[in-house]
């Protein structure tokens, strides 16, 4: 009994004794970024860090679709998928720094001939055993377990805070695509009205010149801008139909193209304003920065892990229960049994293999802390890229809606002195011209405006609620 009490007492002693970790203490890199954008937009607004993507998107229908692609889309559940290897292989990771228990029963029956027996005859022995093993356990003296078990949680969370980005990119591939189509759609309503009033246009040219009163040049006029109007109807039906297909993919539902409702009036379907904050609140907020510094904290326990395998390990098997040569016997007085296995192993010569892979992972660290710079620089152009695309695209939607009205008053007037014989139609037809070209590049400008304060909320970072389910 005093044994075993000292055996135990000693595998408690070694347990107290792990846990020391030779990793290098983590800092976080210095952001290679300035503070502040470097624009001149008006940076008031509703703030990313409190805004869910339910608030960014107003429109109902809108956000219904969204929430049909959170609960289907292939992609997003791959990488969902990820997420639960990566916590596994964690769990498995965690487990390591526990030691094992498990019950087991055996027995044993063998057939010694004369030669070898210890009596001269032929013998025939059994033995039977019942009992609590100890798997083989490492004492985690330096801490190359822990290391190891660092690494695999900082690589899950950095899985998971790429599910994290793959739900926001997903959110803001379904809005562009949306106002992509409906952008298309408005510009095809546009084409149709500008077509009818052509080709009424064209036949009243057309009577004219049979009455002699229009010119071949005014027919041919007429008729070229008839025809620029059916090849921009085509050209846009096949842009809709497209942005119709990427949002159908997008949904990920069988009956995807029925769920997609009808181009309404033209309305506001994201928030219009967006405060970005700061570039120390980007790198707080934005997953895939999030990202590769849990890859960083990753491949920093590595080389803990790396420096502890220059230390010896110690290993313990054990076993405790009862045996006897008969089963009979088995739980008898004085059956008891029990086994304890330390064993300890010194690396002394491994043709620098240890030295090679500490030296490895002191690279993958570097590479690593190039990567999250990296990340945090590509993130701030990108944010600092969708500041002035929605700053500029405001201005110039403004601008072109102007244009618009001007434009369209100087083919009121146009007409008028055409029909009064004041101005030829050849004036008249260059009204119409730029008066639709007009009309389609607000369309497209306000489109795009759309578009770009979608590519602002991703890029910093999105807003996403956990708690509201991947449905929302």
């Amino acid at each position: 009994m005093r044994n075993s009490v000292f055996t135990v007492s000693a595998l408690v002693f070694a347990l107290s004794l792990g846990g020391c970790s030779l990793a290098p203490t983590y800092e976080r890199p210095a952001a290679p970024v300035a503070q502040a954008w470097n624009t001149a937009s008006d940076q008031s607004g509703a703030e990313v860090g409190g805004l869910d993507w339910q608030a960014f998107i107003i429109d109902a229908e809108l956000r219904r679709l969204v929430g049909i692609a959170l609960d289907n889309n292939r992609s997003l559940r791959q990488t969902l998928l990820d997420i639960e290897q990566a916590r596994a292989q964690y769990r498995i990771q965690r487990a390591d720094r526990v030691p094992g228990l498990a019950a087991g029963a055996s027995g044993n029956r063998q057939r010694l001939p004369a030669d070898l027996s210890t009596t001269g005859t032929t013998d025939v022995s059994r033995s039977y055993q019942v009992g609590l093993t100890l798997p083989e356990y490492e004492l985690d003296l330096f801490g190359r377990v822990k290391s190891l078990t660092d690494a695999a949680l900082e690589q899950y969370l950095a899985t998971e805070e790429a599910g994290r980005s793959a739900r926001i990119a997903l959110v803001a591939e379904v809005c562009q695509a949306y106002l992509t189509h409906v952008g298309a759609q408005q510009r095809l309503e546009l084409t149709h009205r500008t077509l009818a009033s052509r080709e009424d246009s064209f036949v009243l040219i057309e009577q004219r010149r049979s009455a002699g009163a229009a010119t071949a040049l005014d027919y041919q006029e007429a008729l070229g801008l008839v025809e620029q109007s059916r090849a921009e109807l085509e050209r846009n039906q096949r842009q809709k139909q497209q942005a119709f297909n990427a949002l159908v993919l997008l949904l990920g539902t069988p009956d995807a193209a029925a769920t997609i409702p009808a181009v309404s009036p033209e309305r506001l379907r994201v928030l219009q304003d967006i405060a970005p904050g700061t570039s120390s609140e980007l790198i707080e907020r934005r997953p895939d920065i999030l990202a590769a510094e849990h890859r960083l904290k990753a491949r920093n326990a590595d080389i803990g892990a790396a420096r502890a395998a220059f230390f010896p390990r110690i290993t313990l098997t054990g076993s405790f229960g009862t045996s006897s040569a008969e089963m009979s016997g088995l739980f008898e007085g004085g059956s008891r049994s029990w086994n304890f296995v330390p064993n300890l192993t010194l690396p002394l010569f491994d043709a620098g293999r240890n030295r090679a892979n500490l030296s490895l992972a002191e690279v993958r660290k570097e590479s690593a802390v190039a990567a999250y710079e990296g990340s945090i620089q590509t993130a701030f152009r990108e944010v600092a890229d969708a500041l002035a695309a929605t700053d500029t695209l405001r201005r110039e939607e403004t601008a072109r809606r102007s244009l618009v009205d001007t434009s369209s008053e100087t083919l009121k007037l146009a007409r008028a002195r055409y029909e009064g014989g004041v101005d030829s139609h050849l004036r008249y037809l260059d009204a119409q011209r730029s008066s639709f070209i007009n009309e389609l590049a607000l369309i497209e400008t306000s489109t795009e405006r759309q578009i770009a304060l979608v590519d602002l909320f991703r890029a910093l970072g999105g807003g996403w609620d956990g708690k509201a389910g991947a449905g929302g």
